[in-house]
């Protein structure tokens, strides 16, 4: 395959950006869309030019490093797939594939293809967990879940935090990501003691760090790698508002 690639390149947080195209032949179709960027990288050293740097760890879509806006789409054109799992195959000989960062001013770029998203990390801290000290892991069968419960907790633990929804929602939410793990730990028995604290406490973390609101257009869900429902924000806001009135009355 023949392909221009239109890469956003920019040094550093503080400097100014542009895309720049790259003519790159002889990729395979069966390569991922990581592999192709190897190889762009290996010529671009040979040639004694800055290679782009982008984020990648897995490569199996479990950790959500490779995030990245493919022809305007987050993690590219095929759904429910995270850019590592992403092949070339999908893409035509002679194709123009535009590269970017995630578009949001809670993930500033610290280089090319890489941001920063430790936004996320403080949103964790601000509530996701459970702090109280149990000791070591209890057998697996001393508490009973329902099969419903853990089902639920399962679906929004699914979540690996890489942004996609932030970067594709018009206004910049990260509710998804956000409501994924309030809900997972909302849904199981551990998680209760500190419900309406945690879902406070996350949800103000969340707007503190610049995240925008969610105006329920779902777009989301559609950029999701691991297709997380939109279900999940609703159930936050019930949460939320239900923490809100019962603090206030307290």
């Amino acid at each position: 395959m023949k392909l221009t690639l239109y890469i956003w390149r920019q040094k550093s947080r503080t400097s100014g950006g542009q895309m720049v195209a790259y003519p790159l032949d002889g990729i395979s179709p069966d390569m991922s869309f990581l592999e192709m960027l190897d190889v762009l990288n290996e010529q671009l050293v040979k040639k004694g030019e800055e290679p782009v740097a982008f984020d990648h760890d897995c490569r199996e879509g479990i950790c959500g490093s490779c995030s990245m806006m493919i022809n305007g789409l987050a993690h590219g054109p095929e759904r429910g797939t995270t850019t590592c799992q992403l092949h070339m195959r999908s893409f035509a000989d002679g194709d123009a594939i535009y590269i970017e960062p995630w578009r949001a001013k809670a993930f500033p770029v610290i280089k090319d293809l890489v941001c920063d998203r430790s936004a996320f990390d403080r949103v964790i801290q601000a509530g996701g967990f459970v702090s109280v000290n149990t000791g070591g892991a209890p057998d697996g069968n001393a508490l009973p879940v329902p099969k419903v419960d853990a089902e639920r907790a399962m679906d929004a633990a699914e979540c690996i935090g890489c942004g996609a929804c932030v970067a594709a929602c018009p206004n910049a939410s990260a509710m998804l990501f956000l409501s994924a793990k309030v809900g997972h730990l909302g849904a199981m028995p551990q998680g209760q003691p500190e419900r309406q604290t945690r879902v406070r406490a996350m949800v103000m973390q969340h707007d503190r760090e610049g995240f925008g609101h969610c105006t329920n257009i779902s777009e989301c869900e559609a950029a999701c790698p691991k297709e997380i429902s939109v279900e999940f924000i609703a159930q936050l806001n019930r949460d939320f508002i239900g923490s809100t009135v019962n603090a206030t009355v307290k």
